[in-house]
Parts: C-alpha cells; structure tokens; sequence
C-alpha cells in the first residue's frame, strides 16, 4: 500500500480527496513538518510504566517504525531506556485508520483478535488486554511503512487493571477536526466533539485564491467548511480574517456547518499551509470563530489537514 492508497483510507466520502503525494511547495510561513515522537502515560499500579509519563520526540530520541500494515513495531530509545510497542492486525486483515478493540498479546493472538504489545525496561505483560487506534499510517512500494499516527491502551493480566496508555507518531502530520459549541450556538448545538483519522474521514479541495471546500463525517455527524480569503486576495498563514457566510462587504467567506446557518459572522486564523505545484492546497491548520444569525454563542473550532 502506498502513501496515496493509504491517504485514500481517511478521504471524505463526498468526492475526491486531496492526496499528499509529494513535496509541496510553501504558500507562507507555516510550512507543515512532519513529527517523530512517543508519549506514554501510565497509571499508578501499571507494571510496565510503573507510574510514569514520559515523552520522547526526535532527533534527541532513536525512534523508529518497521514491520508493514500487518505487523507494526516501533522502538524508542534514549539513554539507556528502550520501550518497544508492538501493533498486529487481525488475521487475514491490515492496519488501516480505525479501533482495534480486543487486542490480545502479540505475536499470536488468538482467533481474529488484533495483538498489542508494550514493553520497556526488561518489563512486559503475560496477559495483555487493550485496544489500539491507527489514525494514519502508509507503506512505500516494498509494504515497509513510511508513515504511523496510532494511540494504545494496554492493560496487564486484566481486562480492570491499571492502564498504559501512549501515542506514536512517525513522520506523521496531523488529521483532525474539533469544535466547542456554547450553549445556545445553533450550528452545533451546545456540543463538542473532536474527530480524528481513526473514527472520521477528511476531504479538502480548492486553491489559496479561490473557495477552499472541506468536509468531516464520523461520530454520527457530518461538517462541512467552506473558507475563502477576501475577493482578489489570498490565505496566507499568519493571517487573522474578519469573515462572513457570504464573503461580501470586503470580507473573507466562513460557513461552518453541521446545522447550517442562514446568516453568520466570525474570524478565522490560518496557522498553517502548504500547497502543491498547481496551487492547490495539500494542508492546512486553522482555527475559526462562527457566530450564527448575529447570536452571541459561538461555535469554535480547529482544522487540522496534514498540518
């Protein structure tokens, strides 16, 4: 599988997706950089973490990722501490973006169990009980995997014992989108979710000059966004934009909606962008405030493209 079929795995459903697919040219400052990091919180009891949390990101830490999308293992080394996370896809099946619940010890779980294990420090679990999140994850030509975004919980000996909990990220850019609703806030109804490239898909289409169109289904929900900078300018990261649903009055054009507003007024800011040789934009990190037929409650919220 490679970076564009496993990009495809998280495209929104409504169309197309926009794929990453090679170096992208910087539309400003902002430019997206891949991360290479592990964080590990464990609770009071947890034999393996032994209580501690701890976070590694490299260069100042070895981190690395092997095995293809049917067996994952990433090594973490600094110092003379070493953590292994070992993530295996149930028989006959591969690691693509959702919830491996269940996870029994790996290598060799039994039935169509996926496998989990984690282990550091000469410790590990005989019995393991846990379940594993793939956000992101792509191979190159040969399966190896170039890219991972996963999160565990790993618990020892029993399905209520203490916790182990951690994320992995390997040359991944960030996926999400997440919105806070204030009460009385039409468009979202007084809610908040956050959804994530294991329990939601993503699609963006447009250029910095024109309409950017962006969707999220996932949780039972569907969003959409449409962003488009003031008329005869473009977005620019580091820019604050006074908008409307309409983008008329000299203004930049905001319409977020899960329920759709009939007038609207907010800001948003773009924190991040990158587009490719076209113009087109492959990623985006931006943050907005909508306020719904001149109310006071907002609805607010935070994009994240691969950016």
């Amino acid at each position: 599988m490679n970076r564009a079929t496993a990009l495809t795995a998280v495209a929104g459903a409504a169309g197309a997706c926009v794929l990453w697919s090679g170096p992208v040219a910087e539309a400003a400052a902002g430019q997206p950089v891949p991360v290479t990091a592990y964080t590990q919180r464990s609770e009071t009891g947890d034999w393996v973490g032994q209580g501690q949390t701890s976070v590694y990101r490299s260069p100042a830490a070895d981190i690395r990722v092997e095995g293809d999308a049917t067996y994952a293992t990433a090594t973490v080394k600094s110092g003379d501490v070493t953590w292994n996370i070992e993530m295996q896809a149930p028989a006959g099946d591969q690691l693509t973006p959702g919830v491996f619940r269940n996870a029994e010890r790996a290598p060799g779980p039994t039935g169509r169990a996926p496998g989990l294990t984690v282990s550091g420090d000469g410790r590990g679990c005989n019995i393991v009980y846990g379940q594993y999140t793939i956000n992101q994850i792509s191979t190159d030509s040969t399966g190896a995997i170039t890219l991972l975004d996963a999160s565990y919980v790993q618990r020892c000996e029993a399905p209520d014992a203490p916790a182990l909990r951690g994320t992995v990220k390997y040359k991944a850019l960030p996926l999400s989108f997440s919105y806070v609703s204030e009460p009385g806030d039409y468009a979202g109804g007084g809610r908040s979710r956050t959804f994530t490239g294991g329990t939601g898909t993503f699609y963006l289409d447009g250029t910095v000059d024109g309409r950017l169109d962006y969707r999220v289904s996932g949780l039972r929900e569907y969003w959409g966004a449409i962003i488009a900078p003031p008329s005869g300018q473009s977005l620019q990261a580091g820019r604050t934009y006074e908008a409307n649903r309409m983008g008329d009055d000299g203004l930049a054009m905001l319409d977020v909606g899960g329920g759709g507003c009939n007038h609207s007024n907010g800001e948003f800011t773009v924190t991040k962008l990158a587009t490719d040789a076209a113009g087109q934009v492959t990623a985006l990190a931006l943050t907005f405030e909508q306020h719904c037929e001149g109310a006071e409650p907002a609805l607010r919220g935070t994009i994240h493209y691969f950016a």
